[in-house]
Parts: C-alpha cells; sequence; structure tokens
C-alpha cells in the first residue's frame, strides 16, 4: 500500500489511513470529516471501518483477491505463491477481521509448503522478520 500523498480530483493531497496508531499500535478513531467539494466538515469521535485496520500486505493481499475476483489459480500467478500460501493469507485477512476460519488445519505437505514460501518471501526481502515470525506462529497453529 502507498502512504505517499495522492491528489484528489480537488488537488488535496490525501494520505492513507491504518487503523492503528504507529506509536503505540492502539486503534485510532477518527475525528473531523471534511468534504473536499464543499468544504462541510463534521465533528466528533469515529471509528475506523475494519478493513482500515488491516495491515499493508493483508490490505495488498485483498486487493490482489479482489481484483483475481477470488479465483485462487489467478492468485498465485500474480503474487507468484503457492495455493496453500494464498489459503494461509486468506486465512489470516479473514482472522483479522475478526470472524473464525472453518476448518484452518493443514496437511503435513502443505505446512512444508507454506513453511518453505514464508522463508523464502523472507530471504528475498519480501516480508519483514517480523512477519515472516508472524506467519511461522500462525502456521504452527493450522498443523492438522
Amino acid at each position: 500500500m502507498n502512504y505517499a500523498a495522492r491528489p484528489d480530483s480537488n488537488q488535496h493531497p490525501r494520505h492513507v489511513v491504518r487503523g492503528e496508531c504507529p506509536v503505540c499500535n492502539a486503534l485510532l478513531h477518527v475525528t473531523r470529516l471534511e468534504c473536499g467539494s464543499c468544504g462541510t466538515a463534521i465533528e466528533g469521535h469515529f471509528l475506523l471501518d475494519r478493513l482500515s485496520r488491516l495491515p499493508p500486505d493483508q490490505m495488498a493481499f485483498l486487493e490482489t483477491f479482489i481484483k483475481n475476483r477470488g479465483v485462487i489459480k489467478d492468485i498465485e500467478v500474480d503474487l507468484g505463491i503457492s495455493y496453500p500460501t494464498v489459503k494461509a493469507r486468506l486465512d489470516e485477512v479473514v482472522r483479522a477481521l475478526g470472524y473464525s476460519t472453518s476448518d484452518s488445519s493443514l496437511r503435513p505437505s502443505q505446512v512444508r509448503e507454506e513453511r518453505r514460501s514464508i522463508l523464502e518471501a523472507l530471504q528475498n526481502k519480501r516480508i519483514s522478520a517480523e512477519d515472516a515470525a508472524r506467519r511461522l506462529a500462525a502456521l504452527g497453529e493450522r498443523r492438522g
């Protein structure tokens, strides 16, 4: 996800807003909403939606998932990842949104493939060490 300022149609800078504080990771709330067209403003305390709370890597995966209309083979090709990795990332997003995943256990071959994929992504610097650790821990919880 791009955090750089992007102009909207009225040339006002726009920044992507995450749902977590960059300092302490607590949930953020919005205190002011303003119309870019007429300038009408509303002030108060508003919660961000669940999608706004997703980390950038999960949001990027979700965008790819939607772009490919949920066709896992197309997602595999688009992201260069395996079927078990697509399923694992989808389960991560589902859990992050607060929903439970049904039968999230993996077969031993899927665990090996997913572990290999995570370590490869780490080696190629596509994910951070923290993300790799989180994914490996989640993978350990999903063993059948």
